[in-house]
């Protein structure tokens, strides 16, 4: 597991912030979460747990895994993996029972693909 990383998870968070338009007071009332609280978390004095990131992921709708990978806590995927879940989490036009079900849905499709193996690619027997 990666060491965290808090400086450079409170610079993302704040710029996530500003791209939200959203206030430091609008942001911590929306993820349940102090203002002095997470005014520490962006200056990169506090290390927020899980549960947090989650809370702020959700009122910044963004894919808290991302949060996750800018912590630390998960190490990075495949950034288009990332970029399509996190493009699902923050469309407004679906409510969130959708959101999930779209997100088994693609993971289920990453899965197989990735189990089909094509035939030109498996060893072939000489005898």
């Amino acid at each position: 597991m990666a060491s965290l990383n808090v400086g450079n998870l409170g610079e993302y968070l704040r710029e996530q912030r500003r791209q939200a338009q959203l206030s430091l007071r609008q942001l911590a009332e929306q993820a349940g979460v102090s203002n002095p609280y997470l005014s520490q978390i962006e200056r990169g004095l506090r290390k927020p747990s899980a549960d947090i990131l989650q809370q702020l992921a959700k009122a910044l709708r963004i894919s808290a895994e991302t949060l996750y990978v800018q912590a630390g806590i998960l190490d990075e995927r495949d950034p288009d993996e990332v970029e399509t879940r996190a493009a699902i989490l923050a469309d407004p036009s679906i409510n969130e029972r959708q959101k999930q079900v779209l997100l088994q849905i693609y993971e289920s499709f990453r899965k197989e693909n990735a189990l089909d193996v094509p035939t030109d690619e498996m060893p072939s027997k000489t005898n």
